[in-house]
């Protein structure tokens, strides 16, 4: 099932908040120059929530890469854990994207994605219902789209 528009915005600012505008607030030493920026990013974090979850593929996906390149900077490839895949921005980068950097995923992150367990992931691969990929593990755009056929949707 999808987050809502309200647990994504949510999920969005805190994330904002903590990766991007607490460390600014300290190095500024000064909690009001970064207040209006607050201000700006509650407002806009439900517009972007809004499209990650209706706006077409093309506006969606390239919002959420755009999320992602920035909330989760780094030198290698995007490589959350496991848990987080359960978070309303996970359950949304799994429906919309799949995986945004890997050509395929373990098992176990298969599951989380998916909402299942390993155990699950296996038991699809096995009947043939999931593309297991050639070096081990299910592809992630396969996992995006048993998202889409099995019709999860918003629920508001």
């Amino acid at each position: 099932m999808l987050p809502t528009t309200a647990q994504l915005q949510d999920q969005l600012v805190h994330l904002i908040g903590a990766r991007l505008l607490d460390p600014l607030e300290i190095l500024l030493e000064d909690a009001a120059m970064v207040d209006g920026v607050r201000t700006a990013v509650r407002i806009r974090a439900a517009a972007w929530a809004r499209d990650m979850l209706e706006a077409d593929d093309r506006v969606a996906i390239g919002l959420i890469m755009r999320a992602v390149a920035t909330l989760y900077p780094g030198d290698g490839p995007f490589d959350p854990p496991t848990d987080w895949w359960r978070t309303p921005m996970g359950r949304v980068v799994a429906w919309r994207v799949g995986h945004p950097t890997a050509e395929r995923v373990s098992y176990p992150v298969a599951g989380a994605m998916l909402g299942i367990t390993r155990q699950g992931v296996h038991d699809l691969v096995a009947r043939g219902r999931l593309p297991r990929h050639p070096e081990g593990g299910v592809l992630p755009t396969a996992i995006r789209d048993r998202l889409r056929q099995e019709g999860h949707t918003r629920h508001a």
